[in-house]
């Protein structure tokens, strides 16, 4: 009875503090988060429809939406499978250098995205490590659409891994070692024991990798060249226009990406709401 008490009490606040608080972050997300999205859409439609409309399927628009949708449909599945491959070998085998490979799949999440589009640079730009060998056999990477995709792939490395590590940590080894004693192959063992139990935390990593790769732009941006029609993805292309103060077109081909956004978010909140079944 004491245990209890003592738990509401702990769980009980003054009202006026607990006003004050909701009302700060209510406040807060409504001031950085609320408005500049409302902003982004008010500045799109400032024009009127047809001027939205014109932003969006003018050509170098759809050209960045189709490198973004490129990008996003050749990263997304090669993080994955390396993903569940990390998180596999680092959950189920112990191995020497699991500590290091762990470290390394957290990399680009402590390297910024420029150092990370400056390093294919150094590797395979024309002055880079293989760049005279590429040169000669006529292969474009930087300044081209596969440095691109690399550099989308480099920056979304983590995500799918990060997610399903500690699920599967948690989720232990026995039941995988139950169907390889009664005869289960390896492939039978993940599709029919170990995929059913991390497909909610699967489908979030994949979800947060395609976000940051649908937006992704500092490393991008290096390694792009910024070619008009042929190198620029969403983001790189709201830059260009809203340099050149064509903040109509900029705010439009913006609302794109705020509207994937939306939808990522309401995706990941029906992800989370299964994985908390």
């Amino acid at each position: 009875m004491e245990s209890s008490q003592q738990r509401a009490r702990a769980h009980s606040e003054n009202p006026i503090v607990r006003y004050l608080l909701i009302g700060s972050a209510l406040l807060f997300l409504a001031f950085f988060l609320v408005t500049p999205l409302l902003t982004v859409f008010i500045e799109a439609f400032d024009k009127g429809w047809d001027a939205y409309r014109a932003a969006i399927v003018e050509p170098d628009a759809l050209s960045s939406i189709y490198l973004s949708l490129m990008a996003v449909a050749i990263a997304v599945p090669v993080n994955t499978l390396f993903g569940v491959a990390a998180a596999w070998s680092i959950t189920k085998f112990d191995f020497i250098g699991k500590n290091i490979l762990v470290t390394l799949v957290d990399i680009p999440f402590a390297v910024s995205p420029i150092i990370s589009g400056l390093i294919f640079v150094l590797m395979f730009g024309a002055q880079g490590w293989i760049g005279p060998w590429l040169a000669e056999h006529d292969i474009r990477i930087i300044f081209a659409v596969p440095g691109i995709i690399l550099a989308t792939m480099f920056v979304t490395v983590p995500f799918v891994a990060r997610e399903l590590i500690p699920h599967m940590q948690a989720q232990g080894r026995e039941e995988e070692e139950a169907a390889l004693v009664l005869g289960a192959t390896g492939l039978q063992t993940f599709f029919r024991v170990t995929l059913p139990n991390i497909r909610w935390s699967l489908m979030y990593g994949i979800i947060l990798c395609t976000a940051r790769a649908m937006g992704e732009f500092g490393a991008v941006a290096v390694v792009s060249g910024h070619i008009r029609g042929q190198t620029n993805t969403i983001p790189l292309h709201v830059e260009i226009l809203y340099n050149e103060y064509n903040f109509v077109g900029a705010f439009a081909v913006a609302s794109l990406l705020t509207l994937m956004a939306i939808v990522t978010l309401a995706l990941k909140k029906i992800v989370e709401w299964k994985i908390s079944e």
